[in-house]
């Protein structure tokens, strides 16, 4: 979503900003700005395009101030053009903000303001929220800046991270958070603000989350000062050492990030078992689920919320959790759970993933839960983030930042983090023998270096395919049980990166509609791993071969009947069913990212997407 930047200090703070930025660009946004504080007013710029298109218009700023703030925004209210960029002004011009969020009774607010005589110059609700600040401290001179805008915070509804700026206070910033993530980085005589720690991660490694429903007021003269929004508690910080570094942000050598990523896997897998399986102790450990093993296993059902890519990680959850642990398991899209009136009870356990654990769909679905008394269990791969803070229990996936929009390593480090939980329950209550739980988790410490092997033997084959579909407009993709989650996840990236429309379906499923679509110009990717459902599978590709379509198969070394009848063949290491929608994710990603990078498409940053989705 968008991303906010902000800085106080000695450095030119247009640099820092507008480096900040770029270091948020895989958020997904549409349009950018900045605003800098001079010797006599506001220095503004923005405009519709991405940074570059910022800078081509702002250069003339730099060196001219060492407060400001910038923001790449993803619309919500109103078309991304110059008018709705931030950084919003109020009327009198004296009052800059940028908004993460969307404010819900904007309109209730804009038609008070404009009663009052405020004007408005764009069609989005942030411009509401700076203009709100100004008419407090217009009906009253006593209110002063900061005062100002935690009464305005107290009469919106909906979701926000803001910075504020006031021409009359220099030096000073004021943020505020609700459902929205924000991060103050604490440097030597200088202050950092950004939606997360990239963009400062070279200046400190020393940050403050700043909590739910909570404000901070940042100067140089009196440092950071934080309040509750609703009645101005004073609150004593968190300080938390960064763990990310700069060579983790960055591309390493790779053209995107995206194929960094993906070729991180045997890496983020392994640092994701890590500590967690000892095979020759034979044990998992997992405190999260270990002290709370009881609640687990006498749970009325496991209900897993999710979205995106995350949902399809709960569905292979569900395969697996129900086999190993023989626990009745649901699969929800967060967006849709909390509207339906769901039946939840204490007995219940939920499980959230989201890589970015900010996801706002997921979050408010957790807060239903909590409501009904359900156990909360989290899997996210960001440390301190709003779902790893809200949650009962969770595990942290180890895949470290993930950059690229398209969910890569994210996705196969969910999957290790599900297989754990799956085993670690079955184990405990005797739903797998001992020689089972050590088969498997025996295979599961082979899982990294088969990757690895998969991305060396599928690589290049996967690119040369890639050649042959750039003009293609349809795909289906096809698989069985544990793969027919992997068929919805590689359509999903082939869609999200490359803008070609695809679909992903149970292959038994595809004699009962899909099956109309298939000719000589219908390319049908089938996930075919040689244990599960093969034999099924061999009829599957009998009878798109008979009305001549074009078949890419995924296929285990050494296949012989599917390879024999597919035009394409990429052949990945066999392992057991249950993790071979891992060893499969690595072609998929591949096949989508090459296909998308042949049409000239913006890989990391694919269009009306956003990393991290923190409004619903």
């Amino acid at each position: 979503m968008c991303g906010i930047v902000g800085y106080t200090g000695f450095q030119d703070a247009y640099s820092v900003v507008i480096n900040g930025l770029r270091r948020l660009e895989y958020r997904g946004y549409d349009s950018a700005g900045i605003v800098l504080d001079g010797d006599s007013s506001f220095k503004l710029a923005k405009t519709k395009g991405k940074v570059d298109d910022l800078v081509a218009v702002s250069e003339n700023l730099k060196g001219t101030a060492t407060i400001g703030m910038g923001h790449t925004r993803w619309a919500t209210h109103g078309v991304p053009s110059d008018r709705n960029s931030h950084p919003h002004l109020s009327n009198n011009g004296k009052i800059a903000l940028v908004h993460n969020g969307i404010i819900e009774n904007y309109d209730t607010i804009k038609t008070m303001l404009t009663e009052k005589g405020f004007v408005f110059h764009s069609e989005t609700d942030t411009e509401v929220l700076v203009n709100l600040i100004q008419y407090f401290m217009d009906v009253d001179a006593a209110i002063d800046f900061p005062t100002a805008v935690r009464y305005a915070l107290n009469e919106v509804y909906g979701a926000y991270a803001i910075t504020v700026m006031h021409d009359d206070f220099p030096g000073v910033l004021v943020v505020g958070r609700l459902g929205s993530p924000l991060a103050i980085g604490l440097g030597d005589k200088e202050y950092f603000i950004a939606s997360d720690a990239s963009p400062f991660v070279e200046f400190t490694k020393d940050a403050i989350y700043l909590e739910e429903g909570h404000m901070a007021i940042i100067s140089l003269e009196n440092g950071v000062d934080i309040r509750s929004i609703t009645d101005n508690v004073k609150v004593v910080p968190a300080i938390q050492e960064l763990k990310l570094s700069l060579e983790q942000i960055e591309k390493g050598g790779y053209e995107h990030f995206m194929l960094k990523e993906i070729f991180e896997q045997p890496k983020s897998v392994h640092d994701t078992m890590r500590g967690r399986l000892l095979v020759e102790e034979g044990i998992i450990k997992m405190a999260g689920i270990f002290d709370h093993l009881e609640r687990f296993n006498n749970a009325g059902r496991i209900i897993i919320i999710a979205c995106g890519t995350s949902w399809h990680a709960g569905l292979i959850g569900e395969y697996l959790i129900e086999e190993f642990a023989r626990v009745n398991v649901e699969v929800e899209y967060a967006s849709e759970f909390r509207y339906r009136n769901p039946i939840i009870t204490e007995k219940d356990v939920v499980i959230a993933i989201s890589q970015s654990g900010e996801t706002a769909d997921t979050m408010a679905a957790l807060k239903l839960a909590k409501e009904k008394g359900a156990f909360i269990y989290g899997i996210c791969n960001v440390v301190d983030s709003s779902i790893a803070r809200i949650t009962d229990a969770g595990s942290y996936t180890h895949a470290g930042p993930e950059i690229g929009v398209a969910s890569t390593k994210a996705f196969t480090a969910q999957l290790t983090v599900l297989s754990l939980i799956a085993l670690k329950l079955g184990k405990h209550n005797g739903a797998l023998s001992n020689s089972e739980f050590m088969s498997l988790i025996t295979e599961l410490d082979l899982l990294p270096k088969k990757i690895e092997e998969a991305l060396q033997s599928t690589h290049d084959i996967t690119k040369e395919i890639a050649k042959d579909f750039v003009e293609t407009q349809n795909f289906l993709y096809l698989g069985r049980g544990y793969n027919f989650p992997s068929a919805l996840e590689g359509a999903l990236k082939l869609k999200e990166i490359s803008y070609i429309h695809a679909e992903g379906y149970p292959a038994a499923e595809m004699k009962h509609g899909p099956i109309a679509l298939i000719d000589e110009n219908m390319p049908i990717v089938i996930i075919a791993p040689k244990k599960g459902h093969y034999d099924k599978l061999v009829s599957n590709v009998q009878e798109i071969k008979a009305r001549k379509g074009k078949v890419i198969a995924v296929v285990n070394k050494g296949d012989q009947q599917v390879s024999a009848m597919a035009d394409y063949v990429i052949e990945i290491p066999e392992t057991s069913e249950c993790f071979s929608p891992i060893i499969a994710a690595i072609p998929l990603q591949l096949l989508a990212y090459y296909i998308a990078v042949y049409r000239g498409a913006n890989v990391d940053q694919p269009r009306n997407l956003a990393k991290s989705v923190t409004v619903e």
